[in-house]
């Protein structure tokens, strides 16, 4: 019934978790979800009342343009220019997704073709793996280890793959493992993807994410970026809009001409009036941007200190709003957590066979069920 492509697709982490919460609930179990990263905190006011605005203008209630309202790409360009110093042409340079996911889903369609291969980052956000599935291409998977800063070697890539690869997936500040890198690795990718012919597309959705002072630097910032490649963003998490499904691709324009030429193949963009309150998340005061960081790191810091206490060795992250736990076994870890304790967390094999060994929380609850969760800790048998 189903084609041969299916087979090889594995079953989606975050649905699989959903499934276990619920038969966990229907036991009567008060579970703390502390798995899949969606914030709890809600849309800003300001936004949610453009929005409201604009979906009783009738002018919103056609088609919207393939590549993004112009208004909205304009306000992207902008953004960029004051977040990270880097210049954007709207009209070819920026592309609107519906969801940073959507882009990356779709990139390998317009340059891969059956058998190229696809380097990933692994542990790495699910998706990578199954666009590329989806394109026939190959996946090569690039660890990320402590050791190494979970940065990738390109150096450790055997050189047939990287003669036969065509697009390369990374993302810092990472899901999941919340490692941030320095712009000289920017840069070192631009070097790698020059003398390799490889498209770069890196996930940046986690950028305004940060902590202590901490400022992740984007892909675009890296001299050169523009002719390597890509970079995929968000507003879900930056703004709390992650059922709103906004986003935007932004680099280089024959690359984003080639996503723009499968997007106009398969949807039909995204809703204006959710791209006139993205014009207002992006150019409005962003303090609560600001504010939402200081809930997280709040949160981060009640989470850190008691697995600590708990006589975990855990790394308090500068970015995104994840813990990377090493653990022995991260299915057994993270079964027992749900069984023992009632505490949902991510295995990290589910992101990757680099992943065996860590679980990843999502500080996407509040500060009571983050406490409550690590007393719950206490009385299992870890």
């Amino acid at each position: 019934m189903y084609a041969n492509r299916l087979d090889n697709l594995p079953p989606y982490l975050f649905a699989q978790i959903d499934a276990l919460k619920a038969e966990k609930r229907a036991q009567g179990v008060d579970v703390i979800d502390l798995g899949v990263g969606d914030p709890d905190l809600p849309t800003p006011d300001h936004i949610v009342d453009s929005l409201c605005e604009a979906a009783r203008d009738p002018s919103t209630h056609h088609y919207p343009d393939y590549t993004g309202m112009i208004e909205y790409r304009e306000a992207v360009a902008e953004w960029y220019s004051t977040r990270f110093g880097v210049t954007l042409n709207p009209k070819t340079e920026v592309l609107a997704l519906i969801g940073s996911k959507e882009g990356i889903a779709h990139v390998p369609e317009a340059f891969v073709n059956p058998g190229d291969y696809v380097l990933a980052t692994d542990p790495g956000y699910p998706v990578y793996k199954t666009s590329t599935l989806f394109s026939e291409g190959k996946l090569w998977e690039m660890p990320l280890k402590e050791e190494n800063e979970f940065l990738p070697v390109f150096e450790d890539i055997p050189k047939d793959v990287v003669k036969k690869a065509k697009l390369m997936f990374f993302g810092y500040p990472n899901n999941p493992t919340a490692a941030v890198a320095p712009l000289s690795f920017f840069e070192e990718v631009v070097e790698f993807a020059k003398e390799n012919d490889i498209v770069a597309v890196h996930d940046n959705a986690y950028s305004e994410i940060t902590f202590d002072g901490y400022k992740a630097p984007s892909f675009l910032e890296a001299d050169g970026a523009k002719e390597v490649g890509m970079e995929m963003h968000s507003l879900s998490k930056t703004y709390n809009m992650t059922g709103w499904r906004l986003g935007m691709a932004c680099g280089g324009e024959e690359f984003i001409s080639g996503l723009g030429r499968v997007k106009t193949n398969v949807d039909s963009g995204a809703f204006d009036a959710i791209q006139r309150a993205g014009i207002t998340a992006l150019t409005s005061t962003q303090q609560c941007v600001a504010d939402a960081c200081d809930v997280y790191q709040e949160r981060r810091d009640v989470l850190v200190n008691g697995l600590r206490d708990l006589g975990f060795e855990v790394t308090s992250p500068e970015a995104t709003f994840y813990v990377w736990l090493k653990v022995s076994d991260s299915m057994g870890f993270a079964k027992k957590m749900l069984d023992d304790a009632g505490i949902v967390v991510t295995p990290g094999v589910g992101f990757g066979s680099n992943g065996d060994g860590y679980v990843r929380f999502a500080i996407t609850r509040n500060i009571e069920r983050i406490r409550e969760a690590i007393e719950r800790m206490r009385s299992v048998d870890f």
